[in-house]
């Protein structure tokens, strides 16, 4: 999907104070009367660059275009390890990310066309849990858009989406058993052994005792992934905890066809999560006919992720920028 900006942009940068990480991104500013509210867009799970580029499709593009053009400002940038900013990926978890949000906001209060009071975050899948983070650290955020987000524990969440794709993508039963049983082993070594350096000596022997191939890739590179840092809190931590304590308006959207974090799971534990917390401004949507790329699709597959046409639906666009301008007289 090619998308032609009207809105005027400019490449900037920002520091985030915490440990010195330069950020680059691009600001998109509306062709209207300022000041203007604005968001900051958080990546999911993957050094995506500032466009979040994957499988063909560049929906922070594609989101940036659409709010500016209707009067919100956007700051999207690469995240820390990727495309022009600096920082290692592989050493960060979610608190640096949210962190790097929060210094995006800081960049944005310091620019005369924003409404420092009008200033919240975009997130999609990990960072809808980022940007609920991010706001319990900070009195500044005005609201969260959350897309497509966990809100249960990483074990959970990967054994119940492994699953779904694999069913989807037509995989025999048994073997599917088999490999939830395998993913259930590496998390009790995860579980039981903090330490990274012991946890890699007993995920190697784990993977060493291993007798059917894996569709995951090599064992080296998911040894890698599940022992990282990142990985290691995201096992730990639960998204709710933030929930509980969030403040400002959440809007959560999440498609009924989403195989990488069903809604059934996870959306329903926003609202009652949100619910129980005493919150007074939120509303949660199961979009019909949506994947986990916030496309309208028929298998929620990644394989038809890739082969759309369509970025991001026009019905995920209006929702998000309809509920953004109806918090405030903006």
């Amino acid at each position: 999907m090619v998308t032609t900006f009207l809105a005027p942009q400019e490449e900037v940068s920002f520091k985030n104070p915490a440990d010195e990480v330069v950020l680059k991104g691009t600001f998109s500013l509306p062709q209207t009367e300022t000041p203007v509210p604005a968001v900051v867009l958080l990546h999911g799970s993957a050094p995506f660059d500032r466009n979040s580029t994957m499988l063909g499709h560049q929906p922070f593009l594609v989101m940036a275009d659409h709010l500016s053009k209707r009067g919100i400002a956007v700051l999207r940038f690469d995240k820390r390890g990727a495309g022009e900013s600096g920082g290692d990926y592989n050493s960060a978890d979610l608190r640096d990310f949210a962190q790097d949000g929060l210094a995006a906001v800081e960049y944005l209060k310091s620019r005369k066309e924003i409404d420092p009071n009008a200033i919240g975050f975009i997130g999609h899948s990990e960072g809808g849990m980022t940007a609920a983070y991010a706001a319990t650290q900070s009195d500044d955020i005005a609201f969260v858009v959350s897309l497509a987000a966990p809100c249960v524990k990483w074990e959970e969440l990967i054994l119940t989406q492994e699953e779904a794709l694999q069913r989807a993508d037509g995989v025999p039963e048994d073997q599917i058993q088999e490999s939830l049983a395998f993913r259930k082993e590496l998390f009790k070594v995860l579980s039981q052994e903090s330490d990274p350096n012991k946890g890699e000596i007993l995920l190697k022997a784990l993977f060493d005792q291993r007798t059917t191939n894996s569709c995951y890739g090599p064992p080296e590179a998911q040894i890698a992934f599940f022992n990282s840092k990142w990985f290691r809190f995201s096992f730990t931590y639960d998204p709710a905890t933030a929930l509980k304590n969030l403040k400002c308006p959440i809007l959560a959207l999440n498609g009924d066809l989403d195989l990488v974090v069903s809604p059934s799971q996870n959306l329903s534990r926003i609202e009652q999560t949100l619910k129980d917390a005493g919150h007074s401004d939120y509303k949660t949507q199961v979009l019909p006919n949506h994947n986990h790329g916030m496309q309208t699709c028929k298998t929620g597959t990644f394989a038809e992720y890739a082969q759309s046409p369509e970025t991001l639906s026009p019905q995920v666009l209006d929702e998000i920028t309809n509920w953004i301008l109806s918090r405030a007289a903006w």
